[in-house]
């Protein structure tokens, strides 16, 4: 039996994971985070971690940057796995990530879309054929509740498109500021927000005759709960610190 702790428990995506979990018979639920608390639920629910002082084996955070490093705290004095599944942390926080995953397990991605993660194969194979000769433009379209812009998939995505390019791109958010033709070197990240999208990511190859769309859609929340629930049982497998990601997880599969 895994037991599972949820940080930010009240929201879209901790009700969702909750869902999941709810059905599988393996794992367990023993609690759940969230600054304003709630009672009728069917686990106890701690306005901070420290607050628990039960046992458990993983946490699955969905709730905000500033949550991080007190779960960091916690998992580190605890040693606690914890899967990160938040978006928006800065450099700074990053680097937190990186200390902490020194001393426990931390499974963090972006996006725990499966699919998305095939999706950045797909784009580094284009981008390492196509190379110089095509211009490359990254459209993400969220909800309209999502706060930060763009998205951490949408800067994974431009990430791995940069690996494979034969040169460093600048990436080029806001193209009003600025009245200039495009530049050969660059990549286009665009944001889109409105109505109830759950997530979508295009990455476009557009060269002087043709244009190639690659594209993920999420038709639910249910797909990143899910792939955050299966980060949980790969960190259940795992017996040394590190930082980990989709990718060591797709590889065991």
């Amino acid at each position: 039996m895994l037991r599972i702790l949820i940080s930010g428990c009240n929201g879209h995506m901790g009700r969702t994971v909750e869902s999941i979990c709810t059905g599988q018979s393996n794992l367990e639920i023993v609690g759940g985070f969230d600054l304003l608390g709630q009672k009728g639920r069917e686990f106890p629910v701690y306005t901070a971690p420290q607050e628990f002082t039960g046992a458990a084996d993983v946490v699955i955070d969905f709730s905000s940057p500033a949550a991080l490093q007190t779960l960091l705290d916690f998992g580190v004095a605890r040693q606690i796995p914890l899967v990160l599944c938040t978006t928006g942390y800065t450099p700074e926080q990053s680097a937190a990530i990186d200390a902490a995953a020194e001393k426990i397990p931390i499974f963090r991605s972006a996006n725990m879309s499966l699919g998305v993660n095939l999706l950045i194969d797909l784009i580094q194979r284009a981008a390492h054929v196509l190379g110089e000769s095509y211009d490359v433009e990254i459209v993400e379209r969220h909800h309209n509740r999502k706060v930060d812009a763009p998205s951490g998939t949408a800067l994974m995505l431009a990430d791995a498109v940069s690996e494979a390019l034969p040169y460093t791109p600048q990436y080029v958010y806001d193209r009003q500021s600025v009245r200039r033709k495009r530049d050969k070197h660059e990549i286009g990240i665009s944001a889109v927000r409105g109505g109830g999208i759950v997530g979508d990511h295009e990455v476009i190859f557009a060269g002087r005759d043709e244009v190639i769309e690659i594209k993920h859609a999420a038709m639910s929340r249910e797909v990143f709960a899910s792939g955050a629930v299966r980060a949980a049982c790969f960190l259940a497998t795992v017996t040394k610190p590190g930082l980990y990601s989709m990718t060591d997880l797709v590889a065991q599969t």
